[in-house]
């Protein structure tokens, strides 16, 4: 009955990580307008289900892990070298400063 050997369930994979990403760090994109948050999942779905279907899962499943893993290195090395939580994005007015210091915000 359950396939995991179908694009849908890759859907639902990608879909799934922004939907845990947006609960858990969703604070961290509040400065974003709609349309680029509502483009961002859309994209990043587009492209993981054109190299799932071309070049196959596994690579498709490692692109996808490349932004996860950056991510990752942003909140816990990067924004405390300069001075922010990477979990809470404390002080804000710091962490809004360092997005518009590289052209972010």
């Amino acid at each position: 009955m359950w396939r995991t050997d179908t694009l849908w369930f890759d859907v639902a994979m990608v879909m799934s990580i922004f939907a845990v990403g947006n609960i858990l760090f969703g604070r961290f994109e509040e400065h974003r307008s709609r349309a680029r948050r509502l483009a961002k999942p859309a994209l990043f779905l587009a492209v993981i289900l054109a190299l799932s279907a071309t070049v196959g899962r596994g690579w498709a499943y490692g692109v996808l892990a490349l932004p996860l893993l950056a991510a990752a290195w942003v909140h816990i090395v990067w924004l405390p070298r300069h001075g922010v939580s990477g979990w809470t994005a404390e002080p804000r007015e710091r962490y809004l400063e360092l997005l518009r210091s590289r052209g972010q915000a």
